[in-house]
């Protein structure tokens, strides 16, 4: 069996509630970053790959509750992969975390 079939993942659409991340030109990062998830959530879905949404809907996750229930969907296993989103508002940047 493919080790890389039997993962699961957690997203996390960033910002969310009273946080709305940054704006401009009407557009607002909390509901995009929802938007994409949600996608991405529908998409992992048909393709059979396990996995949960920290949030689906405009709730607020304080950085307390972010990972605790971030874990609370299948623990921090190596057989877990979590995707943040966010839509940042200047510049590029990649950061990799191991």
């Amino acid at each position: 069996m493919d080790e890389r079939a039997a993962k699961k993942v957690v997203i996390d659409p960033g910002h969310g509630g009273e946080d709305p991340g940054t704006s401009a030109n009407g557009i607002v990062e909390k509901d995009y970053t929802l938007k994409i998830s949600k996608y991405m959530h529908d998409r992992l879905d048909q393709l059979g790959i396990e996995n949960d949404l920290t949030r689906d809907s405009d709730v607020s996750l304080n950085s307390t509750m972010r990972p605790r229930v971030a874990l609370s969907k299948y623990g921090n296993g190596n057989d877990v992969i979590m995707v943040s989103n966010h839509i940042n508002a200047g510049g590029a940047a990649l950061i990799m975390y191991e």
